[in-house]
């Protein structure tokens, strides 16, 4: 079988394609021999965030930062800069 249909075959025969696309397949609708739509079987949704971020990172859909690319450093030079300042304020 083919993996690109007009829009009006789409039509007739959504039901035989909407099968395809549950045994993993992939259709292009064309309209006007341009593709204007994509039917494709939908993912299975991971339960946690980082599942969700990897997926779309495979996808390309977002670019994973580096761990230590713009990590956070102390700004106090000495311990107990919080009770000086406090101190200092009163």
């Amino acid at each position: 079988m083919r993996d690109s249909y007009s829009l009006y075959e789409a039509k007739a025969r959504l039901s035989a394609l909407v099968r395809r696309v549950r045994e993993g397949a992939r259709v292009i609708i064309t309209v006007h021999g341009e593709p204007a739509a994509e039917l494709r079987p939908i993912e299975p949704e991971g339960t946690g965030l980082a599942e969700r971020l990897d997926r779309l990172a495979q996808r390309g859909v977002v670019v994973r930062r580096k761990a230590d690319a713009n990590a956070l450093q102390p700004v106090a030079r000495r311990p107990g800069a919080l009770e000086r300042f406090l101190a200092e304020r009163d």
